[in-house]
C-alpha cells in the first residue's frame, strides 16, 4: 500500500540548498511531493563484490521502492552530464540486478523522470539518454524531463511554465 507521497524527488546536488534544489523545491511545494537530499546518505561507489552493502542504498531503495511510483531524478549539470552523486546513486541500481534481484524487478512498471538544472536554457539533447536507457532497462516507464535555471535569484516565468507542465507528467 502506498503512503501519501507517491511521486518523490531525489536531488542529487554538491550543494544541498543550490540552484537544483531551489528548482526541486518549486516542484514539491506545487505537487505536495517528497524530497529526498542523497547528499544526506553514505552511499558508496558499485562495487563488484558487493563489499558495500552496509552503507545506505539498500535501505534507501528498498523505502523508495515501497512507497513511491514516480522517481524524479533531480541534478544539476556537471561538465554535460549529471552530477557525481546522482551517477554513484545510479550505479548502485546495478545493485538490484545481482544481488537484489527481487527488490529490482519491483521497479518494473514504476515512472522515471529527470529535472536538470545549469546557469541558462542550455541543456544538450543528449543529456537525457542515460535516465531513458536506464528506465528501460529496469522495466520503468520514462515519464519525460525538464531543465530549469534561476535567474537573479529566482525562477524566470518560463522556467515555472515548464515545471508545472511536467509536474502534470509525473504526479
Amino acid at each position: 500500500m502506498l503512503e501519501k507521497y507517491q511521486t518523490v524527488i531525489l536531488l542529487g546536488s554538491s550543494r544541498s540548498r543550490g540552484d537544483t534544489f531551489k528548482i526541486a523545491k518549486y516542484l514539491q511545494d506545487k505537487g505536495d511531493l517528497d524530497l529526498i537530499d542523497l547528499n544526506n546518505y553514505n552511499i558508496s561507489y558499485y562495487d563488484y563484490n558487493h563489499e558495500n552493502r552496509i552503507d545506505d542504498f539498500l535501505p534507501l531503495i528498498r523505502q523508495l521502492i515501497e512507497q513511491y511510483n514516480t522517481f524524479i531524478f533531480a541534478t544539476p549539470v556537471y561538465w554535460y552530464t549529471m552530477s557525481g552523486i546522482m551517477k554513484v546513486f545510479l550505479d548502485r541500481f546495478s545493485d538490484l540486478l545481482t544481488i537484489e534481484k527481487e527488490m529490482g524487478r519491483r521497479l518494473r512498471g514504476k515512472n522515471m523522470a529527470l529535472m536538470s538544472c545549469s546557469n541558462e536554457d542550455d541543456l544538450t539533447k543528449e543529456f537525457n539518454i542515460p535516465f531513458i536507457k536506464s528506465a528501460e532497462y529496469l522495466g520503468m516507464n520514462w515519464v519525460g524531463q525538464v531543465h530549469g535555471w534561476i535567474e537573479q535569484e529566482s525562477l524566470s516565468i518560463e522556467v515555472q511554465n515548464r515545471l508545472n507542465e511536467f509536474l502534470k507528467l509525473c504526479t
